[in-house]
């Protein structure tokens, strides 16, 4: 089969095309078109399909990885948004809980207060009441009163609603029917109610997804659905397959639906494409380190799986999210974070970027302030003649005057400043990770580092010296690892159900009811976007805490249903690994069920075995390159080598700089690197 992955960053769109049968990818890089980033995709498509001699209707699946959702929430840029709620309740999203993201300050600003997703003026009130713990009907729904609500937010230029009832997640009946009478009165309007989005306890982070759910709709589904028809229109066959935040591809349809479920699209996909990286070398351990222009995004991937964010840790932009999602840390550090003096006179660098544009003053687009990428340049770190496969010449004279500027205002010298900057960007990458590792109980020093995106290895084998690592890896094509891993999953729906229920008096049909209802729901929601349901293979899991906790773990369900005694085993295990302590003895609470249905489909194989050449035949250029530290530098006359031409297997002593179209790998002294016959770089230190 011919799959194409497309992964859509700030300021290039990543593709590849890669072949199944024969192992062959092809990759290709255009500037995105950020105004209506589906004329970028196609068109990247269409290029890529000439660049591998490939005719568009021979394309059998088109898997994308998309920031639309993201950036309408980051930039807050969404819909106009309502909200239909229960009469006594329309302050929840306003209130939230006690927790506030910094505890103790009093001048700090609440995202959901000062950035609501939904204003008061437009959230409505409705007379209805359900009561746990079955979702029996206390006061019916008052379906007048919705009417009227729908009328009310039609007038007011809403543009999307979101239903939001209490106790919705034990009996949607009444959102069901509050959704079909505002789509009678407001059928242009995006529809979405918490029991289809987050069938879950806890009012705010339920009420919250689905505002989001219903803030980001209209954007998504737009540009879902033109992307589609423009890649038909361009002749692309195939279907088109969207990136979730769990690391599962969804249809379309799903997608327009509930657009929620793509928060971490791009991010998700680099994490599948680090740890399909990891296989080639055959390590399973590994610490995934994607640097874009911007941000950094760490996980973990331990035994080859990786983390889910718990309900604790599901933040974007501030807001709550009850939805699966890999667990992602992001930080601003990338190659277009800015160096400045803070208001105490101290030496920073991010968050704040120069972005795409201007961008760094090495690109010459009218940036001219000092960013990383300007530092890389003066330490000879990237090669202005050979930046993306030569296919973009870097001004070098700009990012030296950029940084200039910045050394002089900080009392230093030109390349010490260039240095500071990249200590100071490569400590906080290295923090990141500890938090991420250390502070979980994990040694990253028996991790690999696995470093991709654009700017991933040219830090990381300093981020990983600071971590005392001993091992990064550099996939084939890092700068398009996140396309690459599009095409490294499956199809997959996920559903969950709350089910409170505690261990000394376990209600097992009824937990095996509800897992045979929500896999059934699963295969009827593969079978509306017409796939093969019966081939959907399902997984069951649980989040549990000890009676009396405020958050839960979600722990696997045992193969044997009736195997009570291996899920709490499980679950103390867990507990024991995530916080140090255990206790067995106390009574353990099921709190929600959920199930996950993946369709298999093809993925991207290992790449052909490399031939490589010889060191002379690689060698582009020999000149300075500056390592050490800002108080010490030490210049290095250093290699410059085409990474397609390094011999397999042979152990070449750093300092070196290897180039590729998509990225450059610093390997710096002290370190030595092996091109690998799999297809990725291992520098050891």
């Amino acid at each position: 089969m011919n799959l194409i992955g497309v992964d859509v960053g700030g300021t290039f769109t990543d593709l590849v095309l890669a072949e199944t049968a024969s192992g062959r990818a092809v990759i290709h890089k255009v500037s995105s078109t950020p105004a209506d980033p589906s004329l970028g995709v196609t068109r990247g498509v269409v290029e890529l399909c000439g660049k591998a001699g490939l005719a568009p209707g021979a394309v059998d699946q088109v898997l994308h990885g998309t920031t639309i959702a993201t950036n309408a929430v980051l930039e807050h840029r969404g819909a106009l948004t309502g909200m239909i709620t229960t009469r006594g309740y329309r302050d929840v999203l306003h209130i939230g809980r006690h927790q506030r993201p910094e505890h103790y300050s009093i001048q700090q600003q609440i995202p959901w207060q000062a950035r609501p997703l939904v204003r008061r003026r437009h959230r409505h009130v409705v007379t209805e009441r359900l009561v746990p713990p079955r979702g029996e009907v206390l006061v019916p729904l008052d379906e007048d009163e919705v009417r009227a609500a729908a009328r009310e937010l039609r007038a007011a230029g809403v543009e999307a609603i979101a239903i939001c009832f209490l106790f919705s997640y034990l009996n949607p009946a009444h959102e069901l029917r509050a959704r079909d009478i505002v789509r009678e009165e407001y059928p242009e309007a995006f529809v979405t109610t918490s029991a289809e989005v987050a069938p879950q306890f806890r009012e705010f982070e339920r009420f919250t997804t689905a505002a989001m759910n219903a803030f980001v709709g209209p954007k998504v589904r737009d540009y879902v659905s033109r992307l589609a028809a423009r890649l038909r229109e361009a002749g692309v066959g195939g279907d088109l397959q969207v990136m979730g935040s769990t690391g599962g591809v969804a249809s379309v349809a799903m997608v327009a639906e509930q657009p929620v479920l793509t928060m971490l699209s791009g991010p998700a996909a680099g994490v599948l494409g680090g740890a399909w990286a990891g296989r080639l070398s055959g390590r399973d351990d590994l610490i995934t380190f994607d640097i874009g222009g911007t941000s950094a995004d760490i996980a973990i991937v331990s035994r080859g799986r990786f983390g889910e964010a718990s309900a604790r840790d599901t933040w974007i932009a501030g807001f709550p999210l009850l939805v699966p999602m890999i667990d992602i840390h992001t930080i601003g550090a990338g190659g277009g974070s800015i160096a400045r003096q803070d208001a105490g006179g101290a030496f920073r660098v991010g968050p704040q970027s120069a972005g795409a544009q201007p961008g760094p003053a090495g690109y010459g687009r009218g940036g001219t302030e000092a960013t990383v990428t300007d530092a890389n340049i003066v330490l000879g770190r990237l090669d202005p003649e050979n930046f993306l496969g030569g296919g973009m010449t870097l001004d070098a004279a700009a990012a030296r005057d950029a940084v200039g500027r910045f050394a002089q205002r900080m009392g230093l010298g030109l390349e010490a400043a260039a240095l500071g900057i990249l200590t100071v960007v490569n400590a906080n990458m290295a923090n990141a990770i500890r938090s991420r590792t250390v502070q979980k109980g994990i040694d990253p020093r028996d991790y690999a580092l696995v470093a991709f995106g654009g700017a991933g290895p040219l830090h990381g084998a300093e981020v990983a010296r600071l971590l005392e690592g001993r091992a990064v890896l550099v996939p084939p094509h890092p700068g398009i690892t996140s396309a690459m891993g599009l095409l490294t999953t499956d199809l997959s729906v996920d559903a969950v159900r709350t089910c409170f229920q505690l261990s000394d008096a376990m209600d097992l049909p009824r937990i095996a009811a509800d897992f045979t209802a929500m896999e059934a729901q699963i295969a009827a929601r593969f079978a509306a976007d017409g796939l093969p349901a019966a081939a959907a293979r399902f997984s069951r899991a649980a989040d549990l805490r000890y009676a009396g906790q405020g958050y839960e773990l979600r722990v696997a369900w045992p193969a044997e249903e009736a195997d009570a005694a291996a899920l709490l085993a499980r679950f103390h295990a867990q507990h024991k690994a995530e916080y140090g302590h255990a206790f067995p003895e106390r009574v353990v609470e099921i709190v929600n069920l959920r199930v996950t249905g993946a369709i298999p489909r093809p993925h991207l194989g290992a790449p052909p075995p490399r031939v490589g050449g010889s060191l002379t035949e690689a060698l582009v250029r020999r000149g300075p390159v500056v390592f050490g530290s800002a108080e010490a530098p030490e210049v290095h006359d250093t290699p410059y080598l085409r990474r397609e031409l390094l011999p397999v297997g042979a152990a070449i002593p750093g300092p070196a700089i290897v180039l590729q179209t998509d990225s450059t790998t610093v390997v710096p002294p002290g370190c030595r690197l092996t091109a690998e016959a799999g297809g990725n770089l291992l520098i050891e230190l």
